[in-house]
Formats: C-alpha cells, structure tokens, sequence
C-alpha cells in the first residue's frame, strides 16, 4: 500500500430539515389548529480514529464526504427525522487543519478518538410554533439552516516513542528489521527506504516501545535534495532519537559510506533547519557496521570518531545486521522512555 501522509478532502454536513405548514383536518372539528412540525437538524461530518489505519492514502481516491440532511417536518405535529452522522475514518496522529484559515481544528491520537469538523444545520420550524392567542391560524414556517462547508488538510504523524536518524545506507530498515517485526525493503543502494515505517519493540511480555523508521537525510535535504525532510515531521512525537551512523569507512572498510563526521554533522544541520525544538530531543549516537571494523581496531574507531563530533552524549554500538547489541541498546532504550513517561506524569 502506498503511504500518503498528507490529503485535502471537502466535507459538508447536513442541511436543517424545513418546518411544515399545515392545519388539523378531522371530521366534526372544522376549525382545526395548525399543527406543522418542525424539520430535523442536519448530520454532522465526524472524523474518527480507526487503529487499522496507518496512511491516508484512501483519501487519494474519496476527497468529497457529505453527511445526510435532515428530514421536513409533517402535519399532526411530527417532527422531521434527524440526518445521520457521517464518520469519517482516519489513522491515529492525524492533524487537522481548515485549509481556508490554516488553523489547527484539532488531533487525533488514539484509537475511537472523534472530532467533529462540520456541524449540521439546524432544523426549521413548524407553523405549530407561531400560534398565538392572536394569530389562531399562522402560515408562517422556516426553512432548516445549511450545514457547515469546509476544505480540510490532514497531516499525518506518526506515534512513536523512538525515531531513526542517519543518511542514506546507515542501516536503519536493518536496524528496525533485527529489533521488530516490521519487514521494510533493504538493499545496498540509497533511498531504499522511501515512507515511513513503524516497528513495535518488546523487550518483555509487558514492556515495549514503537520505532519509526524515515528515509535517510542528506546534506542540502531542506532545498530538496534526496527526499528532503517533510519526513522529519514523523518524529515529532517522539520522546528520544537514536542516530545510526555507518562507522566503516573509519577503519578503511568499503561499506557504500562516506566521512562518518560530515555525515553525522549534515544530518544535524538539517535537523536544526526543519526543527530547533526536534533537534534540541535527546539523541543516541549508534555506531552501527561494527562486525566490518577488525575487534582490535573497534576501540580506536569509536574513539576517534567522538572526538571529532566532540560527543557528550549516550553511545551505543551495534551491528544491525548480525543483531549485536541490539538487545542491549533496545534494554536500555525502555528503562530510559519508562524513566521519561515517570518524569512527565510528575513521579519524578
């Protein structure tokens, strides 16, 4: 299935049902009252988290979506039936936006969440309801008001607790293939990975955590160069960064690689050019490929390559592709967003 993660669609609620004109006709009462009901309101427009989603891409093919009017009123007071509400399914981590303003209607993150973006108009009147001790016998009735009309922008972000940063063949599908059950494409070329990927991490029976994976950055990324960075917004709501670098070539290993530190430095500039508050998140290095560096050289390598970045920061090192360290880093990586999910609900 091809991922989408942005889609402008129209919605339209339903229009008020019209008030009814009409007067009680019975046999032996030749002077009957007027008893016009009113109309229904219109059905709204409810857009509604559906878990079973994870791309927007149906809207690809549905941009139109109108909620059911409201029915007119009858004689012997009998209101019109209200329009049905018209649900709207979408993946959780959707952003809405009304195209027109460009202001934030609302998000929905999880599962069954509703938000309601077009209110149906409200019902018309019967005569029934201007009778008076002065006017016995009203034609006066109102129609049902229209619906709201909107253009809607959706943006999707994906939910995770962690997101993989790196270029191109750093080895982050790798990574998120040996730690998951995800499966996305992995080959010796770069941009193989062109959407988004989720992976859901356990660690044990009761303790996981959601990976996601972007197509790898490149320098000049926010001019466009590769797939530039409209991914980025996918790690928007993670709490921690994990930056995969292909540490080969810093023993002399041919590994499709280029200068570890320009690349880790690249990443951060466009980092910072999409996002100071994402790049400001707390990131991981993971120096990934170390089965390709001889074990007397892995020492040096690290250490060299720290230096150069000037890191405080935590480190990690792993081979993605023959899985080692990966349990060890994924350990650690739970013990510290369980530590994070203490410090926001205020337990220290």
């Amino acid at each position: 299935m091809k991922f989408v993660d942005e889609a402008v669609i129209s919605v339209e609620a339903g229009s008020g049902g019209s008030g009814c004109l009409s007067f009680r006709r019975e046999k032996y009462i030749p002077k009957g009252g007027p008893d016009g009901g009113d109309g229904g309101d219109g059905g709204d427009v409810v857009l509604v988290t559906d878990g079973g989603l994870n791309t927007l891409v149906d809207f690809r093919y549905k941009r139109r979506f109108r909620a059911e009017s409201g029915r007119p009123g009858a004689g012997s007071d009998c209101t019109g039936r209200r329009g049905a509400d018209l649900e709207v399914r979408v993946p959780a981590g959707t952003q809405v936006y009304d195209q027109d303003g460009e202001v934030l209607l609302g998000e929905l993150l999880g599962d069954g969440e509703r938000l309601t973006v077009a209110r149906g108009g409200a019902h018309g009147l019967g005569n029934a309801r201007f009778k008076s001790s002065t006017n016995r016998a009203p034609r006066k009735t109102t129609p049902g008001k229209p619906g709201e009309v909107r253009r809607l922008r959706l943006e999707l972000k994906l939910l995770a607790d962690v997101g993989l940063l790196g270029v191109p063949n750093a080895g982050k599908s790798t990574f998120l293939r040996a730690v998951s059950a995800a499966r996305p494409k992995v080959a010796d070329y770069p941009f193989t990975t062109l959407h988004p990927g989720l992976g859901v991490v356990r660690v044990s029976t009761d303790r996981s955590f959601v990976v996601a994976d972007i197509p790898g950055l490149i320098e000049g990324a926010a001019q466009g160069a590769g797939l530039g960075t409209r991914f980025l917004r996918h790690l928007a709501r993670t709490r921690l960064l994990l930056h995969l670098v292909d540490v080969a070539p810093l023993a002399g290993v041919a590994s499709g690689g280029g200068d570890p530190v320009e690349e880790v430095n690249a990443v951060v500039r466009e980092l910072e050019h999409f996002s100071p508050e994402l790049a400001a998140r707390e990131r991981w290095l993971v120096l990934n490929k170390m089965d390709l560096v001889p074990p007397e050289a892995r020492a040096k390598v690290q250490g060299k390559l720290l230096r150069a970045l000037r890191w405080r920061g935590p480190v990690h090192t792993i081979s993605a592709l023959s899985g080692d360290g990966c349990a060890a880093l994924c350990g650690e990586l739970m013990t510290r967003l369980e530590a994070l999910g203490r410090e926001r609900d205020g337990g220290g």
